[in-house]
């Protein structure tokens, strides 16, 4: 364990801030370890991948900040027409999804390029480009915190919904996820229904593309769209995109024809990107941190400046978008607040 462990270097944001006390667990004896010295310390554990979800609100991280490092990748079960895999949290999300299309296995192709690890994939819910990881998962394995307890959960039992899980309701903070269960197709039926994906392809002239192709056209369209982290420090999508009422988007069409919309179960959903645009915060700078010039849902923090600094212009955003749509604009990243 290291004690005022930096971590600059481990979240994409670049957040100057520094945990108490940082650790790295390789197999889950080491989870039981930490979990057990939090306790003695009186200090709360915080899991941590890569660290692509996080926004550090403090300078000072009074945790055990404990790094997920397992490995490991088998097949559980295999058919003609499928297959069932068993991944452990700590493999890197984007290279699970290019080694399975690369041995012909199927459906996580349009999740190209998220980053961070496949132990974040399920709290989150991560999706792009018209598919959701949920579609894909058998079981989540994890410890329970309080009582070092091995548990697995269902799809069911995940209460998966858009950009959430049960691991961000009821058991956030009480489960710490050590693998996951996916079960992919050995069929190749690529998903290119979203217009962006779609509108790619066409450009390509691909008439009838493959997984594969689907997967190059993510990789593409994501390099051109988002910023890498390793050269502008940014946490992908900052904001979620708000679902509204049928009448309030009804109501906010009238106002503004040009404004994205899309249907929603009961409702319909906006685009904060646009949102965010039209409130001319896109490529605006301040106090070192800003919002990318080609993305206006993605906050950027080329000055290296602290978590404080970030979420007061993250609110900023949120006041003026709130004061002229009416709509309020969740923050999407895992925010740490420390009082003490």
């Amino acid at each position: 364990m290291d004690c005022d462990k930096p971590l600059a270097a481990h979240n994409t944001l670049a957040l100057n801030a520094c945990a108490a006390l940082y650790g790295e667990a390789k197999k889950e004896q080491d989870i039981v370890d930490a979990i057990a010295l939090a306790k003695a310390k009186q200090l709360p554990l915080i899991p941590l991948g890569e660290g692509s979800n996080v926004v550090f609100a403090r300078a000072k991280v009074h945790a055990l900040v404990l790094k997920i490092a397992l490995r490991g990748v088998r097949v559980l079960k295999e058919n003609e027409d499928s297959v069932l895999l068993r991944v452990a949290a700590g493999e890197n999300w984007h290279q699970l999804v290019c080694d399975t299309v690369a041995k012909h296995w199927y459906g996580l192709e349009n999740l190209a390029l998220i980053p961070g690890l496949v132990g974040a994939a399920p709290v989150q819910n991560i999706g792009a480009y018209g598919v959701e990881v949920k579609q894909f998962i058998d079981t989540v394995h994890g410890l329970c915190i309080n009582s070092q307890q091995r548990l697995s959960f269902s799809r069911d039992d995940c209460e998966f919904a858009y950009r959430s899980s049960v691991f961000k309701g009821a058991l956030q903070d009480k489960i710490i996820i050590t693998a996951v269960d996916f079960k992919l197709t050995k069929r190749a039926r690529a998903k290119t229904h979203y217009p962006a994906l779609a509108h790619f392809l066409k450009q390509q002239g691909i008439d009838n593309p493959s997984p594969q192709n689907v997967l190059d056209a993510v990789i593409s369209i994501r390099r051109q769209r988002l910023p890498d982290p390793n050269q502008t420090p940014n946490a992908g999508s900052f904001f979620h995109n708000p679902v509204v009422d049928k009448a309030t988007a009804q109501a906010l069409l009238q106002g503004d024809p040009n404004m994205p919309q899309y249907p929603a179960g009961d409702g319909v959903k906006l685009a904060a990107a646009y949102l965010i645009e039209q409130c001319g915060f896109k490529g605006k700078l301040a106090n070192g941190v800003g919002v990318h010039p080609q993305h206006a849902l993605v906050l950027i923090n080329p000055g290296g400046a602290g978590g404080e600094t970030l979420l007061a212009f993250a609110n900023e955003i949120q006041r003026v978008v709130l004061e002229r749509y009416g709509v309020a604009l969740t923050i999407e990243p895992r925010v740490y607040r420390d009082e003490s």
